[in-house]
């Protein structure tokens, strides 16, 4: 999908903890840096609609499991990825894509790399059934 990148991020495992990688100024998707921020979801709970009128999301799921449904408004096309330590990428959101996401495990927590600091009047949001998806 169009402004949409997914990265293999490298983990490095040890026994008295891991290590998750999620961005260097050197990858191609970065975008600059304005704020870091984690969310957490449960299980089964979904967030969205929403799509930023600025803002990169470079978004990583270091605990649990968390399903995203991007939507192309001018293709109607929908893209969905799964990720989770065993899928462990980093979802690269353009400005301009809608987003949705859902808790695929009893605790899920993400991180998001934004290239601007948030601003509330950047955003649009639409309640989930304004956009037709069957969870």
């Amino acid at each position: 999908m169009d402004g949409v990148t997914l990265t293999p991020l490298k983990q490095i495992h040890n026994p008295k903890g891991d290590i998750f990688h999620a961005m260097k100024k050197s990858d191609d998707s970065f975008d600059g840096f304005g704020e870091a921020y984690f969310s957490t979801i449960n299980l089964d709970d979904i967030k969205g609609w929403k799509k930023h009128t600025k803002m990169t999301l470079n978004v990583v799921v270091p605990l649990g499991k968390i399903e995203f449904v991007l939507y192309d408004e001018i293709t109607e096309k929908f893209m969905c990825v799964k990720l989770s330590q065993e899928n462990y990428q980093r979802l690269t959101v353009k400005a301009g894509v809608w987003m949705a996401f859902r808790g695929l495990a009893q605790s899920s927590m993400l991180l998001n790399l934004a290239s601007i600091e948030h601003d509330p009047s950047e955003a649009l949001s639409l309640e989930l059934n304004e956009i037709t998806y069957e969870w």
